[in-house]
């Protein structure tokens, strides 16, 4: 169970109306690599983690949720005032056709989001490399976003969600390393 406290977890400002920008951010929305996907990934895995890192997973999926807010709201300031030439010029013409402003699970490229993001081995080591990789894979395309953007409204939260997946990756390290010292103690019957 959560508790929402209706507040971004860091602030979103854009400088300007730019879908470009959006097109390009809608990868960490319903992306491979995006925070959906991070999201769920997390929360079905933490069924077959050994209970050391349960929470671990758990404060995560639920921070992801927290990111893919501040996505979501950063693509909407950044198309709200667009015209239909700017996001047919921006190539999301055929999002504009099919969702209006509304916002819709895929990637960059329109790929609508599918459940064979979500990866789950059961097997807690196996899992917990899956997720460092999807956090370094987030990291990167975040630094990615901030290479082409030039507005540096937008690329102060974007530095702020880099920085955080960073952090989750150091949290799934330390998963790993407390999983595999349990597994290497000598167990007495």
């Amino acid at each position: 169970m959560w508790s929402y406290e209706k507040r971004l977890m860091y602030p979103v400002r854009v400088s300007t109306c730019n879908p470009t920008l959006a097109k390009y951010l809608m990868e960490q929305y319903g992306g491979a690599d995006g925070e959906l996907a991070a999201a769920l990934r997390y929360m079905n895995q933490r069924y077959t983690i050994p209970d050391k890192v349960i929470g671990v997973l758990n404060d995560i999926a639920t921070e992801e949720f927290a990111h893919l807010e501040m996505i979501a709201t950063m693509i909407y300031k950044l198309t709200k005032d667009a015209t239909p030439d700017q996001l047919r010029a921006a190539g999301l013409a055929e999002h504009y056709v099919s969702h209006d402003s509304a916002l819709f699970y895929s990637n960059a490229a329109g790929v609508p989001f599918t459940a064979s993001y979500i990866q789950a081995k059961g097997d807690p080591i196996a899992d917990l490399y899956e997720d460092i990789a999807a956090e370094e894979k987030a990291r990167a395309t975040y630094q990615w976003i901030i290479d082409q953007s030039d507005d540096p409204d937008l690329n102060d939260g974007l530095r702020f969600l880099r920085e955080r997946e960073i952090i989750h990756a150091q949290r799934f390290k330390e998963s790993v390393m407390l999983i595999t010292e349990d597994r290497e103690e000598k167990k007495v019957f």
